[in-house]
């Protein structure tokens, strides 16, 4: 069976080479010169514990690869440092001086143990290995969390120089458990775990005031490249999961991201003003949006403009969120080239999410995204499209609610096209799929290519909303609902057990339906 191979210093994940979703159906063996280590049904799995600057042969199935693993110049141990990893006594200082004396292409390693420990920060050229039962278990005290101000203004007065984030604006917050800044050529690899510890702590209680600083990620990327996170377990994030923020060249293999389905703006992952980016074979289920795709506010557009390009996820497993893959809706310096493949939607309230409002402004084009081969189990509302989002203070305001035409100006945002292709959904209850675009920008193309949706029965289906806009009645049963809208194409879509048997169309300028 073909594969690639993506190798590390102590470690290599693969991925299997087929058109299966997620996993096959039957296990295949792997082996490591000539020695099985496991059978595995997944396309994506990792190999740990191998030895730096070495070959070795994988054999899955009947295919096989020589891979050498990349050299390591020193090895450090942090309870050599002083680290005791009793879950009690603050580590903090004797990580952060193992990860602080690392030198290059050094690995620090944190062996079976908890670690109780306030934010780490990174730096370029290093392998952070979390060991088997290694946790690093964030403090519960936010007075043991840096303050990172949100932006400040160079010396000269002439520049800004940004560190943080807070919804798609720079505002000042607290540091993450694991912070990189400004890093390169980094690898943070398990299988061991990172806990935000916030189960325990009062990150969740009063999630939208801000006391101190606002709220931290679990992992936080600021201008970082060429950056890997390789089969880690992340839980209990304060706020979202994972974010990365205006990086590039970044890889996430094999992560195991939870949060309470009831823990507020926990979003798995998150890359923000980020470029080529792989998500692959990562499972997540949380309390908000599995994977939320941004790129800030008007002032970031403005000001830092850097739009979000190139982004993959693949082969992924998002369960119980809010939207299994949301664009938005932080959105203002635009969003194009994204392709979802291969991925299981399971559970959550919407599949396919795009927010927008007006006052993103004219450089937030939502434009070439594309899923393709997934399948939505029981997802309430699998394709939901948003240009009335009624998010941040003024949400509500007449400004961004209007559905009358609103002239066109730097503030109107844009969706261009979305295509979903070679897409199962089961279990469809609320809509299967609802547009809402701006009358005086409506959405450009909508394409729908071999596509099924099988809907629960009448008495099982519930009401919903599936867009979060005022005036918009909760519905059931509806197969297709589209408002302000150039063009849907549809090849081959067949819709079951929906109460409504043609389209809801309303200002759709153009319709190809093909059977």
């Amino acid at each position: 069976m073909q594969f690639t191979a993506s190798i590390f210093n102590r470690s290599v994940t693969i991925e299997l080479m087929n058109k299966d979703i997620y996993q096959m159906d039957q296990s295949v063996d792997v082996l490591l010169d000539g020695q099985k280590i496991m059978s595995t049904s997944q396309n994506v799995f990792s190999i740990m514990d191998l030895q730096p600057d070495h070959e070795y042969t994988v054999t899955v199935g009947l295919d096989e690869e020589q891979i050498h693993t990349l050299k390591e110049s020193v090895l450090f141990n942090v309870k050599d440092f002083g680290a005791s990893g009793d879950g009690r006594t603050n580590d903090t200082a004797y990580l952060q001086a193992a990860i602080s004396a690392c030198p290059k292409d050094g690995t620090v390693l944190v062996p079976k143990g908890t670690y109780y420990t306030s934010p780490l920060f990174l730096k370029s050229d290093m392998t952070l290995w979390l060991a088997e039962g290694a946790e690093l278990l964030g403090s519960n005290d936010r007075r043991d969390y840096p303050v990172l101000p949100g932006m400040t203004q160079s010396t000269n007065e002439e520049t800004e120089y940004n560190l943080t984030s807070w919804e798609g604006n720079p505002l000042t917050c607290f540091a993450s458990l694991i912070t990189a800044i400004g890093c390169e050529h980094v690898d943070i690899i398990g299988p061991g775990s990172i806990n935000g510890n916030a189960d325990t702590a009062d990150w969740w209680e009063d999630p939208r005031n801000k006391r101190i600083a606002w709220r931290p990620n679990a992992v936080f990327m600021n201008a970082c490249h060429h950056m890997r996170m390789q089969n880690v377990h992340v839980s209990n994030s304060p706020c979202w999961a994972i974010h990365p923020y205006y990086s590039e060249d970044l890889s996430f293999m094999n992560l195991d991201i939870r949060n309470p389905y009831n823990s507020p703006n926990t979003d798995g992952f998150d890359p923000e003003s980020c470029r080529n980016v792989l998500l692959l074979g990562t499972k997540i289920s949380v309390g908000d949006d599995c994977i939320a795709i941004k790129s800030g506010k008007y002032y970031m557009a403005a000001n830092h403009y850097k739009a979000t390009e190139n982004i993959i996820v693949r082969n992924c497993r998002l369960e119980r969120g809010h939207g299994s893959v949301t664009i938005g809706s932080e959105i203002a310096c635009g969003v194009s080239g994204i392709k979802v493949e291969q991925c299981i939607f399971d559970s959550t309230d919407r599949g396919v999410r795009v927010k927008t409002r007006r006052g993103r402004g004219d450089r937030s084009l939502i434009n070439d995204i594309c899923f393709d081969n997934n399948l939505m189990d029981h997802v309430h509302m699998p394709i939901t499209l948003n240009m009335f989002y009624f998010c941040d203070p003024d949400g509500h305001t007449d400004y961004v609610q209007n559905t009358d035409p609103m002239p066109v100006d730097d503030m109107t945002p844009k969706i261009g096209r979305i295509r979903i292709k070679n897409t199962k959904c089961i279990g469809v209850d609320s809509a299967f799929l609802c547009a809402y675009g701006l009358p005086e920008m409506p959405i450009e193309q909508i394409s729908l290519e071999n596509v099924e949706a099988d809907f629960l029965p009448e008495e099982e289906q519930r009401k919903d909303r599936p867009v979060m806009m005022d005036r918009f009645e909760p519905i059931k049963g509806i197969g297709i609902w589209a408002c302000n809208v150039k063009e849907i194409d549809m090849k081959n879509v067949k819709i079951v057990g929906s109460s409504e048997k043609e389209p809801i169309l309303q200002n759709v300028s153009k319709t190809m339906i093909n059977d």
